[in-house]
């Protein structure tokens, strides 16, 4: 059992970050993580040739189960469903695990795609596999597997997010746009907002939150001037991620994550991302060291 314990801890990680970006849910991906536990326990850990690849079958199939029964419950969501924020450390040491990071905003298209897909398209562009050991995972045939996976692409291709290269760039433009939704100033936002902004709140219906996408800079303009000076208290944390993102605290409390993607030429905020559900930053701590 040590010996299992050990093997399994080996890919702990990896499994996680699989699995949250197959569903979105930080939650969700935890679950699935101790049920893998609970399966890889119940087996001769010394008979398994390649543990790894046992692992990720696991995960990969537990995910998409539960990827079918998420989708079902979300239909009676209240407004906007917005992937759970991962904060991920900063330590290259402790990062390493991971393979390239998806974009928040990214996450937000997938969630577009079907289970299969979305699991095709995490196991190729997230983590490199070849398309036989992506067929094999989701128990499909090769040609299945890479029609899948074309699929998937063409659709995110479409609708991916596009943001300033530079981080230094994204951040400052990041800070104007917060700058002019606290200051409530309309002819500032309106300089800052792309002319096809949308902008998605995510309450759950535990707070106050818009109930759709706001969509359109004269829209957006409006609705941020005559809120954001009522968060005009709030504290903004801006993280090092490859989206500009915020903690917004109040005395040491999170209150939201605001996440932006923004336009790569112009550098206006084409996306707003506001995670606001209390449900969804319980796992969040604003004294964490995630800078």
């Amino acid at each position: 059992m040590a010996a299992a314990d050990t093997t399994f801890n080996q890919h702990r990680n990896l499994l996680f970050t699989l699995v949250y970006e197959i569903l979105g849910s930080v939650h969700d991906a935890e679950d699935v993580v101790q049920e893998t536990w609970l399966a890889w326990a119940t087996v001769e850990a010394d008979q398994i040739e390649h543990p790894k690849a046992y692992l990720v079958r696991i995960a990969v199939r537990q995910a998409l189960a539960r990827s079918r029964r998420l989708r079902a419950a979300r239909e009676d969501y209240v407004g906007p469903w917005l992937p759970e924020p991962l904060l991920t450390a900063a330590d290259p040491a402790e990062a390493a695990f991971q393979a390239e990071e998806l974009t928040f905003g990214l996450l937000v298209v997938l969630e577009t795609l079907s289970p299969l897909e979305r699991a095709a398209f995490v196991l190729r562009e997230g983590f490199g596999y070849e398309h036989a050991e992506i067929a094999r995972l989701l128990e499909r045939s090769p040609a299945a597997a890479r029609q899948l996976i074309h699929r998937a692409r063409e659709h995110v291709q479409a609708r991916r997010p596009r943001f300033p290269a530079d981080p230094d760039l994204a951040r400052q433009a990041a800070e104007r746009f917060l700058a002019a939704t606290l200051g409530g100033h309309l002819g500032d936002l309106m300089d800052v907002l792309a002319p096809d902004v949308t902008l998605w709140t995510d309450g759950g219906g535990a707070v106050p939150a818009a109930l759709r996408p706001v969509n359109g800079a004269a829209k957006v303009a409006r609705l941020l001037a005559k809120l954001g000076p009522r968060y005009g208290h709030l504290r903004a944390r801006w993280l090092h991620d490859s989206q500009p993102t915020a903690l917004l605290t109040a005395e040491d409390e999170l209150l939201a994550v605001l996440v932006l993607d923004l336009d790569a030429v112009t550098g206006r905020t084409r996306h707003i991302y506001g995670i606001v559900n209390p449900g969804k930053l319980t796992h969040l701590s604003p004294a964490t060291n995630y800078v």
